[in-house]
């Protein structure tokens, strides 16, 4: 079932190259949703407009993706976390805190969101299409806390979700 789940993922993936990257964003974000159908989903311009909101308790960022594709930039604050860790009991947060997980696009990050919930956490989301959706709106991403444009594209397919000015597989100065 994951083969054929990650399977439908490559082709979807994939679309840009022939339909366009607005095609497919629709598909990712479908298949995301059906695939996690518990996970609460927050839009991008949703969590600029809390980031911006200092009247309101700042979310936790948690960053599920690899080392490396953190190491080229993240979101302003945030933490890593293995995407394929299941027990949550080291996290320094109350089953309260309010938490915003992201990946590349959200398919990683939605698991992860998935688990935290069945864990007990209350007050955690999935960055609906993640750090790719994020950066090609414009809004911020950072490495050793100063602005950056570069974003790692997780590999050549997904890559194509997000705009080419920003792919790096490697921190650039």
């Amino acid at each position: 079932m994951k083969r054929l789940i990650f399977g439908i993922a490559l082709i979807f993936a994939a679309v840009p190259f022939c339909c366009g990257q607005e095609i497919s964003w629709r598909m990712i974000t479908q298949l995301v949703r059906s695939t996690f159908p518990d996970a609460k989903q927050l839009s991008t311009a949703a969590l600029a407009h809390w980031l911006n909101d200092t009247s309101r308790p700042q979310p936790v960022l948690l960053d599920a993706r690899n080392p490396d594709e953190f190491k080229v930039s993240h979101l302003k604050n945030a933490v890593p976390i293995n995407p394929v860790l299941q027990d949550f009991s080291a996290l320094p947060l109350s089953k309260h805190t309010p938490v915003v997980v992201y990946c590349s696009v959200g398919y990683r990050s939605a698991k992860v969101v998935s688990r935290m919930q069945k864990a007990g956490f209350t007050n955690v989301q999935n960055l609906e299409g993640s750090i790719f959706k994020w950066k090609n709106e414009g809004r911020p991403v950072y490495r050793d806390g100063r602005e950056v444009q570069d974003v790692h594209p997780y590999d050549q397919t997904w890559g194509a979700l997000l705009k080419r000015t920003y792919r790096t597989y490697q921190a650039r100065n």
